[in-house]
């Protein structure tokens, strides 16, 4: 049986009802400039009447929904069917049905399940119902806690394939946390061939996304997204592309200057929230409750821009020309710092490193499920296209084990510069030197990666004079 009792609400989370004047246009009847610009289902009328709602200064108010009703409006909103592993080796199967997203003391909660070995959640958008070129696009979210639990509040084209499908068409994410780390918000746009994607973050102070309410917005112009939490911006992002393979770049601002539609859902495991654990809970706090969500215009836009100059801050070699740092540091916070090398650990790896005489040492209590479960990594490395590089440094295991080396591309998509390359680890120092060509477009933001997870070994790594230089 999939079927269960819905779960009230905790104490404390309930949604305010207000008496108010609603700011702004009569959505029903748009502008001329805002009709261009918006798509509003005719059937679903606008109403104001039991909660108020201020407008952004500059905005009026085009579409909302309150979930003050006793289910789902049919008019705005559509239920999703996808079976388990249908994108990044998510555990769900999102199922149609008021069993996992429905409406109930003015919310829309949306409810993940385990039901044995078998996992349910919701998933609702409103595409060709209520989509938009343009606005400011917020709701109020309390989301989900618990390892592997994926909340999202994002969007995508009502016509996927007008650019071409994924990501080419684009995508833009206002929300996502991860169930484990419930005070970092990320938003995100993904774009263009290859799959490029720009991402910014929020550390929340003295809260947690998953204790309360909080606002989470984006104002999407011509040129232009910035992402807000509770009216503060945290993010901004105005240099993107899409083109097929072969072809020109499309006109500026393209994929982002067509019609968006709004989707809800919680994803259970897959890439990156990992899989649940013993830890993770399917009851209200598996949910995501939301308690509103808003569509602004404003009146005109200005879609003659132009696309920013991109410019390359491409890292120097030192004087032995040498584009990485060994220096006496490790750190494992802002991969965009300039700083030297930084250990990760993702996917159940456990494990630690330190630097000391002269190298770098890596123990692994668990080696995870990915190799990048425990992880190396030295950012901001300069890679230019037409030129040949050579990777080299020495390493030894306390037990002969494996590790790969790799260059890798974190801003496209993670492609390879020089492949995971696959180095058999003794327990005398050995010396291993890679040459590679550079076919791909500039990037200064390569990253030289030493992969250590997944691998049949727990053994004790031990790395020094690593060095990514122009060959000879």
């Amino acid at each position: 049986m999939r079927n269960k009792t819905r779960l009230k609400l905790l104490a404390g989370i309930f949604a305010a009802s207000f008496v108010f004047t609603c700011c702004g246009a009569d959505p029903a009847n748009p502008s001329e400039s805002q009709s261009e610009n918006m798509a509003v289902s005719e059937d679903s009328a606008v109403t104001t009447s039991e909660v108020e709602i201020t407008c952004p200064e500059g905005y009026h108010l085009v579409w909302h929904d309150e979930f003050d009703g006793d289910s789902l409006s049919e008019a705005d909103w559509n239920y999703e069917a996808h079976e388990a592993g249908w994108v990044n080796h998510e555990w769900q199967e999102y199922i149609p049905s008021e069993d996992y997203a429905y409406v109930e003391d003015g919310m829309l909660i949306i409810q993940p399940v385990k039901d044995g070995d078998n996992y349910y959640s919701g998933r609702v958008n409103t595409q060709n119902k209520q989509s938009l070129t343009y606005g400011r696009i917020e709701a109020r979210i309390k989301v989900p806690e618990g390892k592997g639990f994926l909340p999202a509040f994002w969007m995508m084209p009502d016509d996927e394939s007008f650019y071409g499908q994924w990501p080419k068409c684009g995508e833009i994410d206002i929300m996502e946390v991860l169930g484990n780390d419930t005070d970092t918000l990320f938003g995100t746009i993904h774009y263009g061939e290859p799959h490029t994607q720009k991402q910014g973050s929020y550390d929340l102070v003295g809260g947690d996304f998953s204790k309360e309410f909080h606002d989470f917005a984006i104002e999407w112009e011509p040129g232009e997204i910035r992402w807000y939490v509770d009216d503060e911006l945290y993010y901004s992002a105005n240099d993107w592309f899409t083109k097929v393979s072969g072809e020109d770049e499309k006109p500026y601002p393209a994929p982002f200057n067509q019609p968006f539609h709004i989707i809800l859902n919680v994803a259970v495991g897959g890439d990156w929230p990992g899989d649940p654990d013993d830890t993770t809970v399917f009851d209200e706090r598996a949910a995501m409750y939301v308690d509103y969500v808003r569509m602004f215009q404003m009146d005109s836009y200005d879609e003659n821009v132009t696309k920013p100059e991109r410019v390359y801050n491409f890292k120097e070699a030192n004087e032995t020309g040498n584009f990485v740092t060994n220096g006496d540091f490790l750190e494992s916070e802002d991969l965009s710092d300039d700083i030297d090398w930084k250990f990760l650990t993702a996917m159940d790896g456990v494990g630690s490193a330190e630097i000391a005489d002269g190298e770098i040492i890596i123990y692994t209590d668990n080696e995870g499920t990915e190799e990048y479960s425990i992880q190396l990594v030295q950012p901001l490395m300069p890679m230019i296209k037409g030129n040949t590089y050579t990777l080299s440094f020495e390493a030894y295991a306390d037990e002969a084990r494996q590790m790969k080396p790799a260059v890798t591309a974190p801003e496209v998509n993670w492609i390879r510069y020089f492949p995971d390359t696959p180095v058999d680890l003794t327990t005398d120092w050995q010396e291993y030197s890679f040459t590679f060509e550079m076919t791909e477009e500039d990037d200064d933001m390569g990253r030289v990666e030493f992969n250590m997870g997944a691998q049949g070994s727990t053994a004790t790594i031990h790395i020094r004079n690593v060095r990514l230089e122009l060959a000879e």
